[in-house]
């Protein structure tokens, strides 16, 4: 008896093997139900189709917007920067007073933050004051504000070179004596018609030679008044007065300052708490009365209130596309059990179980979304490329459809979700109808 079921004797036919075989016929049986119908599988398939492309294409574009719009604020405003500064004065009685024990900042703690601190774009170290310059020991001399920086502030907002370059961490590790100069500077000292001869040529800064590799755009630093940006290191001796901008320490030189750039927006209050505990360590409770931290606040919450409102509303569109979407699936799954429910009552007769017939309107279901997600990714990438192109084309933004691993990934999550929520109720009521109910049923 058992050969001619084709199941030999010596070997037992174990409880989980059958179920595993009943659950694979419940799929079986559901992909062939989606395979005989395939009119009203499209039309499940489309809702899905719609709902995932929707998600994606306003996913896709709210990533790149956003993109975009990080990149403006990163390039056009100093939002995500934290100043520190030392204090070299203090009040008693009422009387400004010179400090002898003000925080001395240079390379070492520029240095030794970036490798503490994480989440820091980059690091700028400047010492700014008032110089002379000179294109030679005849010439007129000038003056210009010097700066004494490092390589990194070239990233910095409204930072661009009209001509040659910036200077470069290896100008700065040997101290040469190169300068980049202000369109105003260039101007004055060398050139007020053809800016790009200066690169090359050499300066007097305070009489020392100084070798200009770049000059910097117009309206770039400081537009009504001439700059010159040096490696910092290489500028003592050099600056001469305050130039205009703040106290001179009691040692006769400007203090030089640390500013820190977040990478995002939302980093700046931990970052600023962070550079706060490196000082509070390096001078203990006194360290208030040595330095200065400060940022910008109030503009920090509203930029990151802003991005956060933005996040809530690509939420709730998306949100509502793959509403529809699963609705659109529970309607067509409901009219299935609805117009096979005698054939769901000939299978529970013939032995299937309340969870094999689960099972089989899961399985269609999660099919359905399958299917209609990939088709969706597609669709809504394209559409997401479109509509950026159309952007670009009529506000001449930069702006462009991100296409990250987590849009897709959220699509494929989601849409199995639809599948198994809104596929639950057909499949229990499918699931928990009478056999003999079910077979009389017309």
């Amino acid at each position: 008896m058992f050969q001619a079921y084709g199941i030999s004797p010596r070997i037992p036919l174990h409880r989980f093997q059958l179920k595993q075989s009943l659950d694979l016929a419940s799929l079986a049986v559901g992909f062939d139900a989606l395979r005989v119908n395939p009119l009203r599988t499209v039309l499940s398939t489309l809702g899905v189709i719609m709902g995932v492309g929707s998600m994606v294409s306003v996913l896709a574009m709210g990533d790149g917007v956003e993109k975009y719009a990080r990149e403006q604020v990163s390039r056009t405003s100093d939002v995500q920067a934290i100043s520190i500064s030392p204090l070299t004065v203090q009040f008693m009685d009422g009387i400004v007073v010179q400090r002898t024990d003000y925080a001395v900042l240079g390379l070492v703690e520029a240095n030794a933050l970036r490798a503490a601190i994480p989440h820091i774009e980059r690091v700028e170290l400047t010492q700014q004051g008032g110089t002379i310059a000179q294109l030679d020991s005849a010439a007129p001399r000038r003056g210009v504000m010097l700066l004494a920086t490092l390589p990194s502030i070239a990233a910095a907002p409204k930072l661009t070179l009209a001509h040659g370059a910036f200077f470069t961490d290896d100008d700065l590790a040997a101290a040469r004596h190169v300068a980049v100069l202000s369109w105003s500077a260039a101007a004055l000292l060398i050139d007020s018609t053809h800016r790009a001869s200066a690169v090359g040529r050499e300066i007097l800064l305070n009489g020392k030679p100084f070798r200009v590799v770049g000059v910097l755009a117009k309206d770039t630093l400081t537009a009504d008044r001439p700059q010159a940006a040096v490696p910092f290191g290489t500028a003592d001796g050099l600056i001469l007065g305050s130039g205009g901008f703040g106290a001179r320490s009691p040692g006769g030189t400007n203090p030089s300052q640390i500013t820190l750039v977040a990478d995002k927006v939302e980093e700046v209050p931990a970052l600023k708490a962070r550079a706060e505990r490196w000082f509070a360590r390096k001078y203990g409770f006194a360290w208030k009365q040595k330095v200065s931290i400060s940022a910008n606040a109030t503009r920090v919450e509203q930029l990151t209130q802003a991005l956060n409102v933005f996040r809530l509303l690509m939420g709730a569109i998306t949100g509502v596309s793959l509403l529809v979407g699963g609705i659109g699936i529970m309607n067509v799954l409901l009219a299935s059990v609805a117009e096979r429910t005698r054939e769901i009552g000939i299978r529970k007769a013939a032995g299937a179980r309340n969870r094999d017939i689960l099972l089989q309107f899961l399985s269609e279901s999660v099919a359905i979304t399958g299917a209609g997600a990939a088709l969706g990714v597609v669709l809504g990438l394209s559409i997401a490329f479109l509509a950026a192109a159309i952007m670009r084309a009529q506000t001449q933004a930069p702006v462009h459809a991100a296409v990250t691993v987590t849009t897709v990934g959220v699509a494929a999550l989601a849409s199995v979700l639809v599948g198994l929520t809104f596929g639950l109720y057909p499949a229990l009521r499918a699931s928990r109808l009478a056999p003999i109910d079910a077979i009389r049923h017309e």
